[in-house]
């Protein structure tokens, strides 16, 4: 079970980001290896059940002490690291499609409420959060961002290009600007056009009232399907979790998976 979870090239890879443990010299209770803890956060994050119904017969150890590992090892910045590695080795493998970006916003239901969640005007006013993505032409995500559902797919445009992380390849400068962006109509602003112009990319944002929907798809939808492949982990596809951090963990460990199977398939 934990080797199908957590597979050994992708454990070589995190094991070096984990933070180094300092045993209590007071003693206890043998501590769960981290290797156990991760393929108990990556059983709760695919299946979607309650910490609290982790089987500690599969060998993870508790719910409550997988969340503890999730939640220190977020802190300590090691899924957003984990993430760029993963980015870094995808463009070495010259795997990242540069030539054109894509970006999307997708609203889930907030059950229990927390930061970075609003009233949804698409799912009558109730309580949910929204993610948003920015993916390469072949649908790796780049950066995800978060805000309550109530926000404007176009506001965080801004931050989302600055949020691409610099990737360095064998040589020369750092990449971490697509040629083109495409957007929606959602983006369909001069603030949306400016922001992508001054930082050199070429903005492709179909217009209201102007552009044929029938085309709206053509470069578009694999931000869509990388939206789907999130929510192949069912512990994302409605947000349990009232602390944005913790989501926003589960977030990041699923966007360095999707770039694992990118690196390892080529798919």
């Amino acid at each position: 079970m934990a080797t199908s979870l957590l597979p050994d090239e992708l454990w070589y890879i995190i094991q070096p980001l984990l933070p180094e443990h300092t045993p209590d010299p007071r003693g206890g209770r043998p501590r769960v290896s981290d290797r156990q803890a991760l393929s108990g956060i990556l059983f709760v994050l695919m299946t979607g059940i309650p910490w609290r119904h982790l089987p500690t017969s599969l060998g993870f150890g508790s719910g409550p002490t997988c969340w503890r590992r999730l939640k220190k090892w977020h802190e300590a910045g090691v899924w957003q690291q984990l993430h760029h590695e993963l980015l870094h080795r995808l463009h070495l493998a010259d795997r990242i499609d540069w030539e054109r970006a894509c970006v999307d916003g997708s609203s889930v239901k907030a059950k229990k409420g927390g930061s970075a969640v609003g009233p949804n005007p698409t799912d009558r006013g109730r309580l949910g959060c929204k993610r948003h993505l920015l993916t390469d032409g072949n649908g790796v995500p780049l950066v995800v961002l978060f805000s309550g559902a109530n926000m404007h797919d176009s506001v965080p445009l801004t931050a989302l290009l600055e949020a691409i992380p610099k990737l360095q390849g064998t040589r020369g400068r750092p990449r971490h600007r697509p040629n083109k962006l495409h957007a929606d109509k959602a983006y369909d602003y001069e603030r949306c056009r400016e922001a992508c112009v001054v930082r050199g990319i070429s903005p492709r944002i179909a217009r209201r009232g102007k552009d044929s929907s029938t085309r709206l798809g053509r470069h578009r939808w694999v931000v869509e399907r990388t939206f789907a492949w999130l929510n192949h982990a069912k512990r994302l596809a409605v947000r349990y979790e009232r602390r944005l951090d913790i989501y926003c963990a589960f977030t990041l460990l699923r966007c360095a998976m999707i770039c694992f199977k990118k690196l390892m398939l080529g798919f």
